[in-house]
């Protein structure tokens, strides 16, 4: 739930914080799916209702399309409790390389393998 340090404007939450929040839907919506760590190559946000500081709302994220394991598409939507559309999102996204996985994976808390579901001869994500 965004908080009065979030405002940008008039009480209204700063928009880099709402395009955050739905680029993280968008990659994670790409990682489950694809079982690959990808990085937003570009982000289109629509922002058609403001958000306003300590209102509930519900983000998600769906992959919509994954062009040979190359680079990904995404879109994601934020909505208040009522269902009003408050913004959308769709982004490309590039699959990290498998040498740098690692590394990136070390940025997490937690066990990586149970996210997602890896078996001994999954070789994409290794942790």
């Amino acid at each position: 739930m965004p908080k009065s340090e979030h405002i940008g404007f008039k009480k209204t939450v700063h928009g880099g914080i709402i395009s955050t929040l739905l680029d993280e839907m968008m990659a994670w919506a790409c990682a489950v799916q694809t079982k690959r760590f990808a990085f937003c190559a570009e982000l289109t946000v629509r922002f058609l209702h403001p958000v306003r500081p300590g209102e509930e709302m519900t983000a998600v994220g769906e992959l919509v399309s994954n062009r040979r394991d190359k680079l990904f598409e995404a879109k994601a939507e934020l909505r208040n409790p009522a269902g009003l559309i408050l913004a959308t999102a769709t982004g490309k996204y590039l699959p990290v390389k498998g040498a740098d996985v690692s590394e990136m994976a070390a940025d997490f808390v937690g066990d990586l393998k149970q996210l997602f579901d890896i078996t001994p001869k999954d070789t994409i994500l290794t942790v």
